[in-house]
């Protein structure tokens, strides 16, 4: 029997975990196995071609809120020019359906609702007995977990760029919008363990970023603090992203995590709502006070990329508490990421959205319209300032300008609120998010002077950012103190000849007295501290 287990990951980048770790399981089954992994950017019709020309007997679908609608027009399209072809889905999406399932979807034959390991295997093995077979397996979790591997390797394509590891399954925490919860108990590899299978990337060239899938990986602060601190030794030489409680860590957490060196480690902490009353009625077990001192201080070294998450629509959330949300997080770390409320099958918030009068989407990805605190038009603002944000600040574009302006306005909320305004009275939403980067320059120059920023660091840290960043000659707007052609000369002897012309000469107050040598090649800053 061949069986081809089916990933449409967001982008080229990604990899799929799921379908390696149920291939590896039909593989030591001798089930004759194949992965076709594709993006959601790949045409539709080569993508269909491949999955018929793989003419297996038993197609398996790996279902999330992005790919769903894809995934069941790919699964309907199949069914039409592969009868016979046994259409199974499993995943998150799925996981929570009941048999009505398929009298709307009628082209798909079975579901696997939980953890794939051990259930796919056996549904196989009933198909080629030609025994009856259940049209919704609850599975049970995964019995060799805890002794399972990497997965890259065994089967499918070579590994690349972002791949996926997951050490723990389950979470301590029972957040009402999320899944991880629903699991009972918690598994976990032993950090020796997971120490060996971090060690197996290693065979990859090409891996660029472990990223460690378990929801809560430091539940247990000391297995977290000995794979932290072995993780430190050169022979782990990838990037390792982990999701943790800042409200977890302890002083000897901080101080192995300030040793790492800079591109070693990036922690992504969600904070959600720093309002009391939302974070009681999501039942998130959160110290607000501990987690954003804690982000400050993992933040203030510069050698871990720290990423935070707010999301928007949770009860009792309105648009000015989350407002203050957002001034609490902003700055606090490198990546402030706003999300919106997805209702989730299976999930607490989308049993309870009427409790709060929210209203969402009835199309995946379920994200909310409105709640009884949120207006829609409260949304679409929320929206227009994330596009701000993720452009000026998450960018990586604007580090010297951004997080700078926002705080230095008071209220960095405030300050995304007032450019949105600003340049609502300009342009389209779409055409803000296409504006040529000196264009955005210009705006945010604008803008900046007429809420009363000081004038000059605004412009010189604009200015850096330009010359940094940018290809273009500085634009008259940012010029900012001249140096004189001799000084400028006596600075650029001690650059080699070859070099200096990619070399601009400037002196900014907020860097130094000095003055100091931007390479527009090596985006460099050399500050002159003999001059």
């Amino acid at each position: 029997m061949k069986t081809v287990l089916f990933a449409l990951n967001g982008s080229y980048s990604h990899t799929s975990l799921a379908v390696r770790a149920i291939g590896a399981a039909l593989e030591r089954h001798e089930v004759e196995t194949a992965i076709i992994e594709k993006t959601l950017g790949d045409t539709h019709h080569e993508v269909l071609k491949e999955l018929y020309l793989a003419d297996a007997d038993v197609y398996g679908f790996s279902a999330y809120i992005w790919n769903i609608t894809e995934m069941l027009r790919f699964a309907a399209e199949l069914r039409e020019i592969l009868p016979r072809a046994v259409i199974v889905f499993g995943g998150p999406e799925v996981s929570f359906a009941d048999e009505s399932f398929f009298d709307k979807y009628s082209y798909v034959d079975y579901i696997i609702a939980g953890e794939g390991e051990d259930a796919f295997p056996h549904l196989c093995g009933k198909l080629e007995r030609g025994e009856t077979v259940s049209k919704i397996t609850m599975a049970t979790p995964f019995s060799a977990f805890c002794e399972s591997g990497i997965y890259y390797g065994e089967i499918g394509a070579e590994p690349r760029g972002l791949v996926y590891y997951e050490s723990v399954r389950g979470c301590p925490f029972s957040c009402a919008y999320c899944l991880s919860s629903r699991k009972e108990g918690i598994r976990a590899k032993t950090a020796e363990r997971a120490l060996a299978d971090l060690l197996e990337f290693e065979k990859f060239d090409d891996i660029r970023t472990v990223k460690l899938v378990d929801r809560t990986f430091n539940f247990d602060r000391e297995r977290a603090k000995t794979i932290w601190r072995a993780l430190l030794e050169e022979r782990y030489t990838k990037e390792y992203h982990f999701e943790v409680s800042a409200a977890l860590l302890d002083e000897e957490s901080f101080r192995i995590l300030e040793e790492a060196p800079k591109g070693k480690f990036r922690l992504e902490i969600g904070v959600q709502s720093t309002n009391p009353e939302t974070i009681r009625a999501v039942e998130r077990a959160l110290d607000t006070e501990k987690t954003l001192t804690a982000l400050k201080r993992l933040s203030k070294k510069g050698n871990l990329h720290v990423h935070a998450d707010l999301i928007a629509g949770l009860p009792y959330e309105d648009y000015r508490t989350f407002g203050r949300s957002f001034d609490d997080v902003y700055g606090a770390c490198d990546v402030l990421q706003l999300g919106f409320l997805k209702l989730l099958h299976g999930s607490a918030m989308r049993r309870d959205a009427e409790k709060y009068g929210i209203r969402y989407s009835p199309m995946p990805p379920y994200q909310v319209l409105r709640t009884d605190v949120l207006s829609f038009e409260d949304i679409m603002r929320l929206e227009a300032i994330d596009a701000l944000n993720d452009r000026f600040s998450n960018s990586g574009k604007f580090t010297y300008s951004f997080p700078f302006l926002p705080l230095a306005s008071g209220s960095a909320f405030g300050f995304f609120e007032g450019l949105s305004a600003f340049l609502a009275e300009r342009f389209h939403l779409a055409e803000i998010k296409r504006l040529p980067q000196a264009e955005a320059f210009r705006l945010i120059w604008e803008y900046a002077i007429s809420v009363g920023l000081p004038e000059k660091e605004t412009r010189e840290r604009l200015a850096l950012d330009f010359l940094l960043g940018e290809t273009r000659r500085l634009p008259s707007f940012l010029h900012t103190d001249t140096v004189e052609k001799e000084e400028r000369m006596r600075v650029l002897s001690e650059v080699h000849p070859a070099e200096r012309p990619a070399c601009e000469v400037v002196r900014f107050g907020f860097l130094s007295e000095h003055p100091v040598i931007i390479d527009r090649v090596r985006k460099t800053i050399t500050i002159m501290e003999n001059f």
